[in-house]
């Protein structure tokens, strides 16, 4: 599949920031950055190493992931100058987020301290949410040298995350910010000491449907989610999840080149339509998806309309239930409907 994820030389632009920090915005420092403590150091960190080596300034952390608001914002700012910040916009009642939350946490430790994981609810944090311009989640992004860059929305396999962490590693160096955060070591005592709770296993058939999307099998991944489905119709999360896989699968082996070409050459073809819609959905263009294919609803029947009502209620479950633009874009089906 080629648009999720986006690599770094494709990303979404910057997005602007200034409305959330009371400092101007400075350029990414070279190797050696400042030295904590140098121009406002973040909350809770220490300097652990000398400016100047050649792996960067280091820092002594809390943790390694960080649970960010809008008002400690400005701390990650400031930690992304010496180590690339991954954040993660998520919220507690998003399911696909509850499947890359710890695909996120696991591989921040394995990089052990050469990156930082910055959690962002956007339920109770709307600057962050606006300012990373998150419009479905999970939204996740990286930080470095204080600037911000849009990398994939959705849930993605282990695979194509860790690739994401390679290519923002390599970003960061080539912006000189190659520096490593230690963890403060009385707070590891403690978390050792108290032992970190097991994560509570999936069920059966989300974790096949689970390993079967890292191995790229998504057709036996959507068997799993509607067995899972069948069993429990109300399994939210199998729903969410097969509406995940389902995209992949679509767009797996197209261009978004010929995908767009395809749509612009039939504005009446639903199927172009739909494929368009698909694309608009991965790269986060929810609104335009939704009206993609509202617009075309009133003008079709029988078989089509009834394949873009299915379309549009799957990206319903992808979205989220309690999200307005879902709310609105359900009202005006509803409408075009009946």
């Amino acid at each position: 599949m080629t648009n999720v994820p986006p690599t770094p030389s494709g990303l979404r632009g910057a997005v602007d920031l200034s409305s959330l920090v009371d400092r101007a915005q400075r350029p990414p420092q070279p190797t050696g950055g400042p030295a904590a403590g140098q121009g406002g150091g973040p909350a809770g960190a220490s300097a652990a190493g000398a400016p100047g080596s050649e792996t960067g300034a280091d820092l002594t952390v809390p943790s390694l992931v960080l649970d960010v608001t809008d008002q400690t914002f400005q701390d990650v700012l400031q930690l992304s100058t010496i180590v690339p910040v991954i954040v993660d916009i998520w919220a507690e009642w998003c399911g696909p987020c509850k499947q890359l939350s710890p695909i996120l946490e696991q591989l921040t430790a394995e990089y052990d301290g050469r990156v930082l994981l910055a959690k962002v609810d956007a339920d109770t944090n709307p600057q962050l949410v606006q300012a990373f311009q998150a419009q479905s989640i999970p939204t996740v992004a990286a930080l470095i040298g204080g600037r911000p860059l849009g990398l994939f929305v959705g849930a993605l396999p282990e695979a194509q995350v860790r690739d994401v962490y390679e290519q923002v590693l390599a970003a960061a160096e080539q912006n000189g910010v190659s520096g490593r955060v230690t963890v403060d070591g009385a707070a590891s005592a403690d978390v050792t000491e108290q032992g970190e709770p097991e994560p509570e296993p999936l069920p059966p058939h989300h974790q096949a449907a689970y390993d079967a999307i890292e191995q790229g099998d998504y057709a036996t991944a959507i068997q799993e989610y509607k067995t899972a489905i069948a069993q429990d119709p109300h399994d939210q999360m199998a729903v969410a999840g097969l509406a995940q896989v389902s995209l992949l699968d679509r767009l797996n082996g197209r261009t978004a080149d010929d995908i767009r070409a395809a749509a612009a050459a039939g504005p009446s073809d639903v199927q172009a339509q739909l494929a368009v819609a698909d694309l608009d959905i991965s790269g986060g263009h929810v609104e335009d998806a939704f009206g993609r294919l509202l617009d075309l609803v009133p003008t079709v029947f029988g078989e089509e309309r009834e394949a873009l009502r299915v379309r549009l209620v799957e990206y319903f479950e992808l979205i989220g239930a309690e999200d307005p633009r879902v709310v609105a874009a359900r009202r005006r089906l509803a409408s075009a409907l009946y």
